[in-house]
């Protein structure tokens, strides 16, 4: 006993308590909480897109929820499903894609529940690109044109092959009336300056890079086209969804994200308030570590609130469908699901400028 007669536990106990009010006053409550965060496990594509993610886990919006986030590179969303179904990924980021919806169909229980890269009017990040030779030539003057070309996309049933089919179907043309090569982004540029291609449904930074090395022109942006193309989406394991709780604080640290990428757009280009600070961070969580040609290229859209369009979804896999690229077909509004984007939303209130 002490000397003023309580027992060693419960001095222990006061001063326990001491200490953790102690560092709360001092500012340090964040790190007494530190051993409270949960760990989420994400998948990405180390893309510009990811840029939400990117920025919440910069700027410290994960931890303002109590969130410790362990990000992957995947090549694909495609790629992602198989550890979502299996617990071994909480979160996916990537493009819905015919892989993606085959293994959907095969009873891989997963959630679209946010937007992550939208062709938005003004930020159409995927563009159709065509050799300088044939614009100088006079070889293509319009879309029709296209008609026998050997046009590069990078694999079958993705966003850019739906933007080249809506493109095609604009002037009268099938899909097969051109001839798609699957070619890594990266290797437009070369196939580009070797003429091995005539044209590239591409993403950003590879148009900007072909047109400024005077390989191709740019004919046409996928949002002057398809506009509010829902090019990629933000997607939860089933497992993960059911804590509810935890799949809200996610999603409103990533709306955070969301908001203040898209106050870094302005005139087509990353020129916003938040511009300088978005490019910093995405210079360091990406591949892309040229700052100018960052400023230079047409950034993907999102939607502020974090909001899907389902009838851009289904449109695709109906496109990926007519090419028998999906093995049944699926309704996508059974696998979209707002309501985390909606509650972290309220949590928030609305988006200003």
């Amino acid at each position: 006993m002490s000397g003023i007669g309580l027992p060693r536990s419960r001095i222990f106990q006061i001063g326990l308590f001491a200490t953790v009010l102690t560092a709360f006053c001092a500012g340090s409550g964040a790190d007494v909480l530190a051993q409270a965060r949960v760990e989420v496990r994400v998948g990405t594509l180390g893309a510009i897109s990811d840029a939400p993610i990117f920025i919440a886990d910069k700027k410290g919006f994960f931890r303002d929820e109590g969130i410790d986030v362990k990000m992957t590179v995947f090549q694909s969303a495609a790629t992602m499903v198989a550890p979502l179904g299996a617990g071994h990924l909480d979160v996916g980021a990537g493009s819905p894609s015919a892989g993606m919806y085959n293994a959907v169909a095969r009873k891989i229980d997963i959630r679209i529940v946010a937007d992550k890269a939208m062709s938005t009017p003004g930020y159409g990040a995927t563009k159709l690109i065509v050799r300088k030779d044939h614009v100088d030539s006079g070889r293509f003057k319009t879309l029709a044109d296209l008609k026998g070309m050997k046009v590069a996309g990078n694999a079958p049933g993705v966003s850019n092959t739906a933007m080249l089919n809506a493109m095609l179907t604009s002037v009268g043309l099938k899909y097969s009336d051109v001839d798609v090569l699957n070619l890594a982004f990266p290797d437009h540029l070369v196939a580009l300056q070797n003429k091995s291609i005539d044209a590239g449904a591409t993403i950003e930074p590879i148009a900007t890079l072909a047109v400024q090395a005077g390989h191709a022109v740019e004919i046409m942006r996928d949002d002057q086209i398809y506009p509010d193309h829902q090019i990629a989406t933000l997607i939860y394991a089933e497992e993960f969804a059911k804590k509810r709780d935890l799949g809200i604080r996610f999603m409103k640290a990533y709306v955070r994200g969301i908001r203040f990428y898209v106050s870094a757009l302005k005139d087509g280009r990353l020129a916003g308030s938040t511009a300088d600070e978005v490019i910093d961070i995405l210079t360091e969580y990406t591949a892309v570590k040229n700052k100018d040609l960052l400023r230079k290229i047409t950034p993907t859209g999102m939607d502020p609130d974090g909001r899907v369009n389902t009838a851009s979804l289904q449109r695709d896999l109906d496109f990926y469908a007519s090419q028998g690229l999906v093995d049944s077909k699926i309704d996508v509004s059974r696998i979209v699901d707002m309501s985390f984007a909606i509650e972290a939303v309220k949590l928030l209130g609305p988006f200003k400028q």
